[in-house]
């Protein structure tokens, strides 16, 4: 698999992308490969992604994200991602296809209760899970 096509599905052309490109199977060794990662490339590679809710979207990230028509939902996601940045230092990502923006709020809600640890052990595995479904609908 390409670098091109790995920075499709990670959202970005980070250096957790250009190993993956060098490996034989990068989708089935990604999560390794980012858990081992030097915790700046972890991070490099979360804040590739964009913001829930976030105005300026990718294609890709608009389609899976969807539109959030109400503009409290829009606020409050925007508050809160601050927040969330702010407390643990990258952005949160969060695989959200089929799931409402207000339901995705209520997570992020959740997950600033948890420790800088595990979101991002989470959010790792989360960037893992979007990449693997964008590889499926390519």
């Amino acid at each position: 698999m390409t670098a091109a096509v790995l920075a499709h599905l990670f959202d970005g052309d980070t250096r957790v992308v250009r190993r993956l490109a060098a490996l034989e199977d990068p989708l089935g060794q990604a999560y390794d490969v980012l858990r081992t990662a030097p915790e700046d490339e972890q991070v490099e590679a979360l804040n590739a992604h964009p913001q829930i809710g976030a105005g300026a979207l990718s294609a890709t990230s608009a389609q899976e994200q969807g539109d959030a028509a109400d503009p409290t939902v829009r606020a409050d996601l925007a508050a809160l991602n601050r927040a969330y940045e702010a407390k643990f230092g990258f952005r949160h990502v969060i695989f959200v296809q089929g799931r409402s923006q207000a339901a995705l709020r209520d997570i992020l809600r959740t997950r600033l209760t948890h420790t800088r640890e595990d979101e991002l052990t989470t959010g790792l595995a989360e960037v893992v899970a979007i990449a693997k479904d964008r590889y499926g609908r390519l």
